[in-house]
């Protein structure tokens, strides 16, 4: 295995790209933010946002664009699961020392419960429930969207947009959310529907904020889609607690704020995550923590 001097966590979903920079007893060096790197949406985009994340906390380290070679790096990646996906990233030139390829879930797994066994339930942009026990993952959803992803901020804003135009159409009740959404389109259907033809997960999500807002507030159509949501997200816990998982963690921006949408039985197994997907990242940093093996890839 090469040398290296630096670990590098990559935490990269269908909104945004993280990176953490430490040196080799854990000291934070930098740390910085960029666009999507969800790898099914494009192995070439998903790669440019990582260095171009890996650049900015590497200037905040004062460290060159040389330094690259001097890093390990852990990418905990959307898309991953999807071989050919993964596959068409990892064959992709790059300056690093090393460099090992998991999903989102699996940093994000390693990094609540500190690199021990342990299950989560992500959700923000996308969606995934993950066990590590034994050595081994298993998964339960978070096949991409709009197939899957069920309690993700995409599901939410995919729901919010099919509920404002059912509204538009005089079939369901009037709603304040609603009604910003189509002012958000100036009130055209066919603005909608063009703008669908060509959304990403990440658009869908963006209208999230304003279903918690207005659930706040007592839209009845935000609570009603928050209620959904919750009720997804006990689907995928269920999955989890089927396979042996005693407790969960919660993590992402959607499933955060969805503890006191829980019903109790299920608020009572959550647990506290310890660390987040850069610090699992980390962990897998200058391992071999591939979800492939690199040999089938020949």
């Amino acid at each position: 295995m090469a040398n290296f001097k630096y670990l590098v966590g990559i935490d990269g979903g269908g909104t945004s790209c993280r990176a953490r920079i430490t040196d080799l007893n854990g000291q934070l060096l930098g740390e910085a933010k960029t666009g999507s790197a969800n790898i099914m949406l494009g192995a070439e985009a998903a790669m440019q946002s990582i260095l171009d994340a890996i650049g900015a906390a590497a200037q905040q380290a004062n460290l060159s664009t040389d330094s690259f070679a001097d890093m390990a790096v852990g990418l905990a990646l959307a898309g991953a699961e999807e071989f050919q996906a993964w596959q068409a990233f990892m064959a992709l030139p790059h300056p690093f020392a090393h460099l090992t390829l998991n999903t989102d879930g699996y940093g994000a797994c390693l990094g609540a419960w500190a690199g021990k066994d342990g299950a989560i339930l992500i959700a923000g942009t996308g969606s995934v429930g993950l066990m590590i026990k034994d050595g081994q993952q298993h998964v339960v959803g978070g096949r991409e969207f709009p197939i899957s992803d069920h309690g993700s901020g995409a599901i939410m804003g995919l729901r919010l947009i099919q509920e404002s135009l059912l509204i538009a159409d005089g079939i369901k009740p009037d709603s304040r959310l609603a009604q910003e959404v189509l002012a958000h389109f100036n009130h055209d259907i066919d603005a909608i529907v063009r703008w669908s033809k060509t959304a990403k997960p990440r658009d869908y999500g963006m209208f999230s904020p304003q279903i918690f807002h207005y659930a706040n507030s007592g839209d009845a159509l935000a609570i009603a889609l928050l209620k959904q949501t919750a009720r997804d997200i006990e689907m995928l816990l269920d999955g989890l607690f089927s396979k042996g998982a005693e407790k969960a963690c919660l993590m992402g921006g959607i499933a955060e704020r969805m503890h006191l949408w829980l019903s109790p039985p299920y608020q009572a197994r959550i647990a506290q995550p310890q660390g987040d997907a850069m610090d699992g990242a980390l962990l897998m940093a200058g391992k071999s923590h591939n979800l492939y093996n690199v040999e089938c890839m020949v």
